[in-house]
């Protein structure tokens, strides 16, 4: 004979075997209760039930017999107790409501965003990240509606609360997701979702993920009626605070497709990278917003759209659609987060022969730059707005850099009011994410003249000094041809000294200002005693020319204004030597 003991105190909650049942090993012969607790006091082998010594309601403590029990063999025919239910059925419901909430159970919900053209959250979360690799956050949250729908109109009409958080890897780099899902009340922005993105955003912040952000849509959603209860305006929400702090502490890139308007162009508006599609339009108020404030009727389409911000400057890459815009993010985190493996050099090439023989012909800036940095991975911002002044992220030795270029085809390579806030932008994004710098420099200088001025310009030339001053990032200025007045000293950082390195290709020329500008005014009384304008015109040119030689590259590296001339050829191993040298010492 055996005894079967309470395991614990409790309270007998029911007595499954009677005696003389024959039972199967595992079969639950007694359940006790502790503090809504259950315990199931099992068979340990097959056998027969001798006596059972408590009954429903009693109080037992550890070791307190229960049953009398004879092991034995068990026969064909006799009485079995089954265990007690498993929770099958919780697993079962778990099922059903994951597949109710994707998107394979909101087929028609899905298939009417592809036929506009777009692909759902979930659909841009998956090509976003590594295969297998996201870990969701809320994913079961619902609208705070309950007071007005029952729970299977919430499931189908607020799936997430209309947006996807979440972490995983791009590349094996480890990477926070935020998607809006357009598909989920226009994208707008309920108490949940608030709450699910200040969730992702903490972490963020904490760990110092990259964040990826699909916004779309509109901004708060007026007919949360549960949160009514216990809110006005919701104007305290931390969301947009929150969102803003992770500038400087991990890159944000946006990735904008269709309507952004109100809330969700404020989550756009703060990232350091912004993608827009060529079918997105982005507005501080919606359709509706702009007609309630009697400032007129428009369509979506009017508001903002991606032409619009390329050309001012707000969108820094426009492409095709959601699929080049996700691909293009994951290649922007692997550029704003470190070295890469396998670099491509340029195919080689005399960087020489890319500049004109004559000082005042064109160049193509681009081809230069590509001659120089690893094969492929160049990323132009801003490619429309402030057009003499280009901006790039690229690898080099597959380092990521930031690259700063004077475009001399578009005013010269003259830097006005635009150029410099376009600049010193470009800069500051370096900064927070440690890019470090190069700067290619050909340019007669600051833009002058009424007309510039007019603009106040001198505020964002001001701004772009400040942004070359407050860098700690290594930064390589290299003049590739003209180096004059204050514009110059802007593009090294504030001084030919403030750089790391300054280098000069044997083409450089250096100047307070302009050579011809320079000739006619400190020579004014010089030229203006030659009463004959053909003398004139040739006392002029030798007076250029004198000023040329001076200042060329050769002879200006004997005063020691910048560090060193060197072959073209020298560029991109100079640069790679003073990123690692910085690498090693910071």
């Amino acid at each position: 004979m055996k005894q079967i003991s309470a395991t614990g105190q409790g309270v007998v909650a029911h007595v499954m075997a009677r005696p003389g049942d024959t039972v199967g090993k595992d079969t639950v012969l007694v359940v006790t209760e502790l503090m809504k607790m259950l315990t199931e006091h099992k068979a340990p082998t097959g056998g027969r039930i001798v006596a059972i010594h408590v009954k429903e309601g009693d109080m037992v403590d550890a070791d307190t017999p229960m049953l009398t029990f004879e092991p034995g063999e068990t026969g064909n025919g006799q009485k079995y107790h089954t265990p007690s239910p498993t929770a099958q059925p919780l697993v079962e419901e778990l099922s059903t409501r994951r597949h109710a909430l994707s998107d394979a159970g909101r087929a028609g919900r899905v298939a009417k965003r592809h036929a506009s053209g777009g692909r759902t959250a979930r659909e841009n979360v998956d090509d976003l990240l590594d295969d297998g690799s996201f870990s969701e956050i809320g994913g079961h949250v619902l609208a705070a509606q309950h007071e007005t729908h029952d729970r299977s109109q919430l499931i189908d009409r607020s799936a997430a609360d209309g947006v996807i958080v979440g972490s995983g890897t791009i590349n094996g780099r480890p990477v926070a997701v935020l998607a809006v899902d357009y598909t989920v009340m226009a994208g707008t922005q309920g108490w949940f979702h608030h709450k699910k993105v200040d969730r992702i955003v903490e972490l963020a912040h904490r760990r110092k993920l990259p964040l990826v952000l699909y916004p779309e849509g509109g901004g708060g959603r007026p007919n949360d009626f549960d949160a009514m209860r216990i809110s006005i305006a919701s104007l305290d929400v931390m969301t947009f605070r929150n969102l803003a702090r992770l500038r400087g502490v991990a890159p944000v890139i946006a990735m904008v497709h269709g309507y952004c308007f109100a809330g969700s162009a404020a989550f756009a508006a703060v990232a350091d990278v912004i993608i827009g599609t060529r079918k997105s339009y982005i507005g501080m108020g919606g359709p509706a917003m702009i007609e309630g404030g009697g400032l007129g009727t428009f369509a979506p389409e009017q508001i903002g759209p991606a032409e619009v911000h390329a050309q001012n400057g707000a969108l820094d890459i426009v492409v095709e659609d959601e699929t080049a815009g996700t691909a293009l993010a994951r290649q922007l985190v692997g550029m704003l987060t470190g070295h890469a493996a396998n670099a491509v050099c340029p195919a080689a090439g005399d960087l020489q022969q890319l500049m004109p023989q004559d000082r005042r012909t064109v160049f193509d800036i681009r081809s230069v730059i590509s001659a120089i940095v690893d094969s492929g991975t160049t990323i132009e911002l801003r490619a429309e707005h402030a057009t003499a002044m280009v901006t790039m992220l690229a690898r080099i030795d597959g380092h990521p850099i930031g690259i700063l270029a004077n475009d001399p085809g578009r005013m010269g390579g003259a830097i006005d009011g635009t150029a410099a806030a376009k600049a010193a932008t470009h800069l500051r994004l370096c900064q927070a994410n440690g890019l470090p710098v190069a700067s290619l420099i050909d340019t007669p200088g600051f833009m002058v003249g009424p007309d510039a001025d007019a603009t106040g310009q001198f505020r964002p030339i001001g701004d772009f000094f400040a942004a070359g001053a407050q860098l700690t990032v290594p930064l390589v200025a290299v003049v590739l041809r003209r180096a004059y007045g204050l514009g110059a000293m802007a593009m090294a950082g504030g001084s030919l000294h403030a750089a790391d390195l300054t280098l000069a290709w044997p083409n450089g020329e250096f100047g307070a200002m302009g050579l011809e500008g320079a000739v006619r005014l400190g020579m004014r009384d010089q030229l203006a005693a030659i009463e004959d304008e053909t003398r004139r015109a040739e006392e002029f040119q030798r007076l250029v020319d004198s000023f040329y030689d001076k200042g060329r590259a050769l002879n200006a590296a004997a005063f020691f204004e910048f560090d060193d001339v060197i072959d073209p050829s020298e560029t991109r191993n100079r640069i790679v030597q003073t990123i690692v040298t910085a690498a090693k010492t910071g």
